[in-house]
């Protein structure tokens, strides 16, 4: 397995997102630490996110999280049925339901299942995530010779 597909997201997280019943300053803290590239970049979103979680502001803090770390992803549907809130985030929300390829979770905190869906964000995009500079070309196989097919006749 490549280096870009181990996936160094403990499962401990997602299962204290899972069993929690309420997001505490340690846990998100946890969150930030083991999957935050960005988060530690002084810039305007790290502090904003700095600040709700100072005002324990936990799904604005959650979705500000969502907008630093994974700006390719929007929360496509955010609604609450049966005593549950379910999360779907998106790459492309124009696209109908049918066609996307969303994450989705649930749970009975809001802020924990916009988090749960961020974790599983994470997961994803580490693994189709490209890299940020193209890489080099690789050498063609010792099989390979160019071969030319014009008619020239």
């Amino acid at each position: 397995m490549s280096k870009l597909q181990e996936q160094t997201i403990p499962e401990t997280l997602a299962d204290e997102l899972r069993d929690g019943c309420g997001v505490t300053r340690e846990l998100l803290s946890d969150i930030i630490s083991e999957t935050c590239r960005r988060f530690p970049e002084r810039n305007v979103k790290a502090a904003r996110v700095a600040r709700l979680i100072q005002a324990q502001a936990w799904i604005d803090a959650a979705l500000a999280l969502i907008d630093l770390e994974l700006p390719q992803w929007q929360v496509r549907r955010l609604v609450h049925d049966d005593g549950e809130w379910h999360c779907a985030l998106s790459r492309q929300r124009e696209m109908p339901d049918w066609l996307d390829q969303s994450i989705e979770t649930h749970h009975a905190d809001m802020a924990l299942a916009i988090l749960s869906a961020f974790l599983q964000a994470r997961r994803v995009g580490a693994v189709s995530e490209p890299a940020s500079v193209p890489g080099a070309l690789r050498r063609n196989a010792a099989v390979y010779e160019p071969l030319c097919c014009e008619n020239f006749a």
